[in-house]
């Protein structure tokens, strides 16, 4: 669990001049960073030198909104989604995993997505704050091709693995099943 901590959440508003909302063509290389304006998810391209490099810039990775909902147990994330290398973002956002190829993102955003993982997070999350330490009780996985979950196969069969992987009693399994929303 990654938090971009080198933007603000406002700097789209708060610095407009740094950001552009296409790529320029000047020879200079530039980063894609996701941000929130008017309330709406946008894009911006910021000149790479103004962002400090670390692995989250250059690996795949899942971002979730950092606050969502209300904190109701199994409440629908505010749709994840992938983060390709040289993508950014602001502190509007929290990352999910830094894996190095796209099939690795794409079982994270199924494993975020599945009502096992969300079960797990409303252990902590009691409220719209969607921070690293609320994701404390969701157990990491192995999103490799070599996993003992297959997760080529659909959310809902990922968390049948995911039952019988942590030996979930029927009564357990009925009661995420009835209380937990369905992602798609």
């Amino acid at each position: 669990m990654s938090k971009c901590n080198t933007y603000s959440s406002r700097i789209f508003e708060q610095l407009p001049e740094m950001f552009y909302d296409q790529e320029p063509n000047d020879g200079t290389n530039y980063i894609k960073m996701l941000g929130r304006k008017n309330n709406q998810r946008i894009y911006k391209w910021v000149q790479k030198n103004y962002v400090r490099e670390n692995d989250i810039t250059y690996k795949y990775k899942v971002l979730v909104p950092s606050a969502n909902g209300c904190g109701a147990l199994g409440e629908v994330l505010t749709t994840p989604l992938i983060g390709e290398p040289l993508i950014g973002f602001t502190e509007t956002f929290i990352s999910i995993g830094l894996v190095d190829t796209r099939e690795e993102a794409e079982a994270i955003l199924k494993y975020v997505k599945s009502k096992f993982a969300r079960t797990m997070l409303g252990a902590l999350k009691i409220t719209q704050h969607n921070t690293s330490e609320k994701w404390k009780y969701v157990p990491l996985q192995d999103f490799t091709s070599q996993s003992d979950i297959d997760w080529s196969q659909s959310v809902a069969e990922i968390d049948r693995q995911l039952y019988k992987k942590y030996g979930l009693a029927d009564n357990e399994i009925e009661f995420i099943e009835t209380h937990v929303k369905e992602m798609v």
